[in-house]
C-alpha cells in the first residue's frame, strides 16, 4: 500500500501539535474529517493511497489462506489500525490477532499485545517505510511474526518473507521467501500453491 503525508489544507482547521512533538493516537481519534485508512507514523497522519490491483487481489487470497489454516483462538483482520505506542499507530494490511482480543463489533483498534503476525503488501514508493520503519517499530513493540507480499516478475506473481522476532536482539530474522508455494510453520501450518489460487480469482 503506497502512502502520502496529510495535506496542510486537510489539516487547516486542526490543531497543530506542540513544536517537536507529533500528533498522538488521541489524534488519530478525535481529529475529524481525517481520510479512512489514515495511519499514525512517528507522529506524523499519513493517508493510504488507492491500492494497485496487486494489492488487492493478492491480500484477499492471502486474507482467505490465512484464514483456513489460524488455529483455533486467532483472528484474522483486515486493515485494522495497531496502537503501538502514543505517536505510532499503523494499519497492517493483514493482521492476526488473539481471539481474545476482539471484544465487540464496534471495536477499531488492537493493542500491539494482542497481535501474533502483521502483514505488509509492499507497493515500490512504499519498500522503505514497509521494510525498514515498520518493521522495526513492530519488531519493538513485540509482534512475533511479520510478513512481507510483492509482486515478482513480469506477471506480477507473489512473493512472500517471513520473519520471526529475534527477542534476544529486539528484531526480526528472515525464515524464508517464498515464490509459488507458500510452506511455513509459524505462527500456524500453511502449505498452500499461491499461484493455483491466484488463477482462480
Amino acid at each position: 500500500m503506497t502512502y502520502t503525508p496529510i495535506d496542510e489544507w486537510i489539516l487547516f482547521n486542526h490543531r497543530r501539535p506542540p513544536q517537536g512533538a507529533g500528533f498522538t493516537v488521541e489524534d488519530l481519534y478525535k481529529l475529524p474529517d481525517l481520510p479512512r485508512h489514515t495511519e499514525l507514523i512517528d507522529g506524523c497522519l499519513m493517508r493510504a493511497d488507492p491500492q494497485t490491483d496487486f494489492h488487492s487481489v493478492v491480500l484477499c487470497m492471502l486474507y482467505g489462506v490465512l484464514r483456513r489454516s489460524a488455529t483455533d483462538g486467532m483472528w484474522v483482520i483486515q486493515q485494522m489500525t495497531v496502537v503501538l505506542d502514543r505517536y505510532n499507530a499503523p494499519e497492517p494490511d493483514l493482521s492476526v490477532v488473539h481471539a481474545k482480543a476482539v471484544r465487540d463489533r464496534t471495536q477499531d483498534r488492537f493493542e500491539a499485545e494482542d497481535v501474533v503476525l502483521a502483514v505488509e503488501a509492499v507497493a515500490r514508493d512504499t519498500r522503505e517505510r514497509d521494510e525498514r520503519v515498520k518493521a522495526r517499530k513492530y519488531a519493538a513493540a513485540g509482534i512475533p511474526y511479520f510478513w512481507l507480499v510483492e509482486p515478482t516478475g513480469r506477471r506480477w506473481r507473489p512473493q512472500v518473507r517471513t520473519h520471526e522476532l529475534d527477542a534476544q536482539k529486539g528484531c526480526y530474522v528472515p525464515t524464508g521467501t517464498y515464490r509459488g508455494r507458500l510452506h511455513a510453520a509459524r505462527p500456524f501450518t500453511i502449505d498452500v500453491d499461491l499461484d493455483v489460487l491466484l488463477d482462480r480469482l
